[in-house]
């Protein structure tokens, strides 16, 4: 959850930022407990990721890279927004190249 992280989250909520870029955060509007389980998906399948890497089974990775995607997806932090009012998303993009510059620029 956004407010768990040291990152400075957007004002609508809909991203935080690490170094300059925004990053999505996940669907406010999911249950605790299922976002509880999504998240212990994507630790899970982020562990077989380094464990995979670290055997150089790369079918094993490429299936725990899926793992991730599949619960980043869940979450709504990848894949279809998870809000309606059809404002364009941002994720991965520069604050200073969004509307969010001036929100950013003010923080430092």
């Amino acid at each position: 959850m956004p407010d768990s992280k040291p990152y400075p989250v957007t004002p609508d909520g809909r991203y935080f930022v690490v170094r300059g870029r925004l990053w999505r955060t996940s669907n406010p509007d999911l249950a605790p407990a299922r976002r509880q389980e999504l998240v212990d998906r994507l630790m899970q399948a982020r562990r077989q990721v380094g464990l995979a890497r670290k055997a150089g089974d790369q079918d094993a990775e490429r299936s725990a890279r899926a793992a991730v995607d599949a619960a980043k997806r869940a979450l709504g932090e990848r894949g279809p927004v998870w809000w309606t009012d059809g404002a364009p998303d941002f994720n991965r993009h520069m604050a200073a190249n969004t509307p969010y510059a001036d929100w950013y620029a003010a923080l430092a």
